[in-house]
């Protein structure tokens, strides 16, 4: 009898607690309300402790600077120079261009040596004014003027195995010529690498500059170029180089049929 009526409570129990717990699933939940207050506890704890701070007494975690990724410093230059000096057999690998030979090494960029700049000299010799004569050893271009004077430019000139001498004359003048290198030329400089067009229009690109002197019949031209700091040098495939600014000055003075001659 009191077995029954216990299993009877129990039963009665579970019958009205079940709707309630049902209705309590499927009921909407209150909203979440975030706290207005940005300095609450809970947000203080992402921010960083400033280095030589007091330590925080809730143990928060520190965020201290360190270096970033791949950054070198000076102790790992130091114990990288000492283990190449106590092991010889460890070499340095270099990762740069090889330099190539004395021969096809181009003068670096820099600013032009102030002897190679225009200016009026005096001149001795037998040929007549209006005659230019190119001294290719001393990197000049003389222009004879009347009264024993000329005026002289420094150049550059053909490059070992390009250099040539000879008397011609101005066959044809140009401004801002085209550039329509040779085969031979554009062969050479392809073996080596290097992709020459088979034309290319003038102007402040092109490598014969402002102005063009062409030399009777031959590939050969007195030229500007738009790397003036090559004045000097032996760089050229045959040709004579002169600074913008100098082959232009050269170009109103001399006409067609003008004597060159090159030593």
């Amino acid at each position: 009898m009191r077995i029954a009526r216990l299993l009877m409570t129990t039963c009665l129990t579970a019958a009205l607690a079940t709707p309630a717990m049902a209705s309590e699933r499927y009921a909407t939940r209150a909203p979440v309300v975030m706290s207005p207050d940005l300095a609450a506890p809970w947000v203080m704890q992402l921010r960083a402790r400033p280095v030589g701070s007091p330590v925080n007494p809730r143990n928060y975690v520190v965020f201290t600077e360190r270096p970033s990724r791949g950054t070198v410093t000076q102790r790992d230059r130091r114990t990288a120079r000492n283990n190449l000096a106590a092991n010889p057999a460890v070499r340095e690998v270099s990762f740069q261009r090889p330099e190539p030979p004395a021969s096809e090494q181009r003068p670096k960029k820099r600013a032009m040596d102030p002897r190679f700049l225009p200016q009026t000299v005096a001149y001795n010799g037998p040929e007549r004014p209006g005659t230019i004569v190119i001294d290719t050893s001393q990197r000049f271009l003389f222009l004879v003027e009347a009264g024993g004077t000329a005026q002289r430019y420094g150049v550059g000139v053909g490059k070992e195995g390009f250099g040539w001498s000879g008397t011609n004359t101005i066959s044809r003048k140009a401004q801002w010529p085209d550039w329509n290198p040779p085969a031979s030329m554009i062969e050479r400089e392809r073996l080596k690498g290097h992709y020459i067009p088979a034309h290319m229009e003038g102007g402040i690109a092109n490598p014969l500059g402002a102005r063009a002197l062409y030399l009777g019949s031959t590939l050969y031209r007195i030229h500007g170029t738009n790397a003036p700091w090559t004045i000097g040098h032996a760089v050229s495939s045959g040709c004579i180089r002169m600074r913008n600014e100098d082959v232009t000055d050269l170009y109103e003075r001399v006409n067609v049929g003008t004597k060159v001659i090159v030593r």
